[in-house]
């Protein structure tokens, strides 16, 4: 059985980058898109909620007219019930009965009183209720067309670059596979703690990429070896050398052309 090939520092280092490069290229694509899908998200969520508030309104309103059905109601049993007691009041035998049934009546044209009182202060509510309804649908109608502008601008980018992420995403889970599992790990590990999301950086003008802090000549000539994995002592970055960067650079340039 043929020994499996033991993959170099160097084949690594290259892997690595080309990894960077890739995830980098799927985070530019995310920025293009920047808060689009948050604002829209946003949008939605204040659509529903306005719809809902529309509705709620609606069917108070609704309940408010019952309401007014109810005390209109009252309002003539009351009246039904003073004339019967009008009509009794001519049959009574004693003032006792008389005087029973006068309280009768003003019991009655006190609650015709009261349900007219509520009636009027429910049609107050009702015109406020009117008001604030006009207001929620006027607003309801812009934010369903900022909704709609900003949908289409989200749609068109992603219409651009869906399928050029999605081919990205798999190539960098692809490229993962090639690497070894505790690298992955720490490279996971410094993208997320760093600026950007760069875990591997080439040396420019002797520093680290994106850092001023000048690399010592002797671990620059290590880095140039590619003989092991060095990372930056301040940022704690993956470091190559700029030709290797250089070489992966261009090599990625096709890919992302074919994708």
């Amino acid at each position: 059985m043929a020994k499996k090939k033991e993959v170099s520092v160097e084949d690594r280092l290259r892997a690595l980058y080309d990894l960077q490069l890739i995830d980098s290229r799927i985070d530019e694509i995310r920025n293009v898109r920047g808060e689009l899908p948050l604002e829209v998200r946003d949008l939605e969520d204040e659509v529903a909620g306005l719809s809902i508030r529309l509705d709620k309104l609606v069917n108070g309103l609704e309940v408010i007219d019952n309401d007014i059905a109810s005390k209109k109601n009252l309002i003539e049993e009351s009246k039904a019930l003073i004339k019967k007691y009008g009509e009794q009041q001519k049959n009574v035998r004693n003032n006792r009965e008389f005087n029973s049934l006068s309280k009768e009546v003003e019991f009655q044209e006190l609650e015709i009183q009261l349900a007219e009182k509520h009636i009027k202060e429910f049609k107050v509510q009702i015109e406020q209720k009117k008001e604030v309804i006009a207001s929620t649908k006027d607003q309801l109608k812009e934010r369903e067309t900022h909704l709609k502008h900003k949908k289409g601008e989200l749609d068109a980018i992603l219409a651009e670059t869906e399928k050029e992420e999605q081919a990205l995403i798999a190539k960098s889970e692809d490229y993962k596979t090639q690497i070894e599992d505790r690298l992955v790990f720490a490279y996971d590990r410094i993208r997320k703690n760093v600026k950007n999301g760069l875990a591997v950086v080439p040396i420019e003008r002797g520093a680290s990429g994106g850092s001023f802090f000048t690399i010592p000549p002797q671990v620059q000539v290590e880095i140039a070896s590619r003989k092991k994995v060095i990372t930056d002592e301040h940022s704690g970055r993956i470091l190559v050398d700029a030709a290797l960067a250089e070489e992966q650079k261009a090599k990625m340039e096709k890919l992302f052309t074919k994708l």
